[in-house]
């Protein structure tokens, strides 16, 4: 199981985004917190089954939400640079 290691801008994503859920539906924001929890399981298990959005990143769509969580594997490490809004402007953590 490789290392995931959250940046600091995707954190904010994350952490936004809960703070949206938490404010109508504490219920949501918890099922948020664990699909959150078990797609970064799935992507340390196995990072380079999930498909590329570019030369570097991967990404992982979460089932109930509107998110995709992008990565990339950097030796045997996992970096997360984006938690992304489906509606939000799509390559906006690019520079990341």
């Amino acid at each position: 199981m490789a290392n995931v290691t959250i940046c600091s801008a995707a954190e904010d994503d994350y952490t936004e985004s809960l703070k949206w859920y938490a404010e109508r539906s504490i219920e949501t924001a918890n099922d948020f917190d664990a699909e959150f929890d078990r797609a970064l399981s799935q992507i340390a298990d196995a990072p380079e089954r999930f498909p590329k959005c570019d030369s570097r990143h991967r990404y992982f769509l979460l089932r109930r939400f509107p998110f995709r969580i992008i990565f990339r594997i950097e030796g045997a490490d996992i970096v997360v640079v984006a938690v992304a809004h489906g509606s939000r402007s799509p390559d906006y953590w690019t520079d990341r």
